[in-house]
């Protein structure tokens, strides 16, 4: 598993032409953008987990039949700080970097008191995200950074405390038919409070605010949802939601702010400040978007941990929503490199399969009825949801399918009712080996596999003009630990699941997280897009000391 994990990966600077076996769809013209770790060393120092590595971008880019691959790391603060000491001297979430030993007493001590309240990373590894115009590499910090999808050169730093109160935010925002991005953050202790926090990006400028040209100075705060613990907030990854509602799990896997603020005195990761409550319920929270208010009546379900939604939407009265959903929190603890070796079947086998739960949540609670009586009228589900004395609700899930990670659907169907899931088929290792196209409907699956194959997220891209939800294509990078075979583009026909095609590429690929596919543009849209990013270097040219 060093092969796939703990290598250090070279970067791609030019784009190189990829092998194509097989015939790929005429229609399909476009940049399929990816993220995820790729440095695991610097110098004589080592990261301690894969989530901690330093972000490298990479590219396949689909234009009249022929594929070109290229990869770049993220020029962030945090990355240049690395190279230029040639160690680790910024702390990532599993991994605690600390000052120089030459250092004198009074430096020590003024870089232990900067970490009491920490400036996090900035080595946004985990997703790309769309913003207007722009396309920005993500991770659950506040800092994020602007990139460019087409050459992967590293451009603007964009920090959400300027504009929203959040130390922590998602890697998984929504976008609206109009582009609008809808995300999620924690504020820590802000004012005395610690909440979670729904706010919203604009695509474009409103009209009549044209003075202020960046959207994100017209990022608004929808809702706020105070924490049930002022310094244990609890940790997500993402959030659902439908045409009028939001939907955000308060679970007991939370954060501990105090060991924290003191992990750094105490030689500590703030991974180690993460713990999982089994004792302890799930909330459900559903907000209206029309009222930018929650819903008052109060749902819970059993302990779990949710890294990822996959979709929701609205049916006769109710909220069904669907997630990816472990009985612990096992799949973090074994991403740390030291399980990921040659003994990685031994050391990585989770205590928990991941399991696609479907939920439902009434939006009008019977007032009269009984005690203890389900409150699920939809044929669609069996899941249940039962009234309690005190008035809340305790929401019991319908198991639909076991070994599921890295979900997508196709996203015209986002917060609607959908039939398809595509996903990285997983079992007690929490490396897929597999991709599946699950159907809701039908509860029956296809899948695609080959030895020593190991697929990345799976990303559906529709067809031009296309009627069905599953009429398009399937896109994911694979790699191998076969020596003989290289990585390879997969594309797959998202109805049959049949190999359209492969792209083979001889470089140094990575196993990566989380992208998007980005359709060609056209030619004043490129000219434009060229002349914002000029712009953009030029006022960059100063970037801000390093974190």
């Amino acid at each position: 598993m060093d092969i796939i994990f703990g290598r250090n990966r070279k970067e791609q600077l030019e784009p190189v032409r990829a092998k194509v076996t097989g015939k790929i769809p005429a229609w399909l013209q476009g940049t399929l953008l990816r993220n995820g770790p790729g440095m695991h060393t610097v110098g004589e120092s080592r990261y301690n987990h894969w989530f901690d590595g330093l972000a490298l971008l990479h590219s396949f880019t689909i234009r009249d039949g022929e594929i070109y691959y290229r990869s770049k790391y993220l020029r962030s603060d945090t990355y240049n700080a690395n190279i230029e000491a040639n160690r680790i001297v910024v702390s990532e979430f599993g991994t605690m970097a600390y000052p120089d030993p030459c250092k004198n007493i009074f430096s020590k001590a003024f870089t232990y008191l900067s970490h009491t309240i920490p400036d996090f990373t900035d080595n946004c590894l985990i997703n790309i995200m769309k913003c207007g115009e722009d396309f920005y590499a993500t991770s659950e910090t506040n800092y994020i950074r602007k990139i460019n999808p087409q050459t992967l050169e590293t451009l603007g730093k964009v920090d959400y405390r300027k504009y929203v109160a959040v130390n922590l935010a998602t890697s998984h925002p929504h976008y609206d038919e109009a582009g609008n991005v809808l995300n999620m953050g924690t504020s820590i202790v802000e004012k005395g409070k610690t909440k979670y926090v729904i706010f919203k990006i604009p695509a474009t400028v409103p009209e009549g605010k044209k003075q202020e040209k960046s959207p994100w100075k017209h990022a608004e705060v929808f809702c706020s949802i105070p924490s049930r613990s002022l310094l244990s907030p609890s940790y997500y990854h993402s959030f659902g939601v439908t045409e009028n509602y939001v939907i955000f799990l308060e679970q007991p896997f939370r954060l501990d702010i105090l060991k924290m603020a003191t992990a750094y005195i105490r030689r500590m990761s703030w991974a180690s400040c993460l713990a999982f409550h089994r004792e302890e319920k799930t909330y459900i929270h559903i907000i209206d978007q029309r009222t930018r208010q929650p819903v008052q009546t109060k749902f819970y379900t059993d302990a779990m941990v949710v890294f990822h939604h996959v979709n929701a939407y609205e049916e006769d009265g109710c909220i069904v929503f669907d997630v990816i959903a472990y009985e612990d929190n096992s799949l973090y603890q074994l991403f740390y490199l030291a399980n990921l070796n040659q003994d990685f079947k031994e050391n990585s086998r989770l205590t928990s399969v991941p399991t696609l739960r479907r939920f439902a949540v009434p939006l009008h609670a019977d007032k009269n009825a009984e005690v203890g009586s389900n409150l699920i009228k939809v044929a669609s589900t069996t899941a249940t949801a039962l009234k309690e004395e005190d008035g809340q609700v305790y929401c019991q899930p319908e198991f639909l399918y076991e070994g599921l990670e890295l979900p997508r659907v196709n996203y015209a169907y986002n917060g609607k009712r959908y039939r398809y899931v595509f996903a990285a088929g997983v079992q007690w290792s929490p490396i897929p080996t597999k991709i599946i196209k699950y159907d809701i409907l039908t509860k029956s699956s296809l899948k695609w596999r080959e030895d020593d194959c190991w697929p990345a997220e799976p990303l559906f891209v529709p067809a031009p003009g296309a009627k069905d939800e599953d009429d398009g294509v399937i896109l994911s990078a694979i790699v191998s630990t076969d020596p003989q075979k290289p990585p390879f583009l997969l594309i797959l026909d998202a109805k049959s699941f049949t190999e359209l095609a492969r792209a083979s590429v001889d470089v140094d690929m990575h196993m990566d997280l989380h992208g998007l596919f980005i359709a060609d543009m056209d030619g004043d849209a490129k000219k434009q897009a060229a002349s914002e990013e000029q712009r953009d270097r030029a006022s960059n040219c100063h970037g801000a000391p390093p974190t």
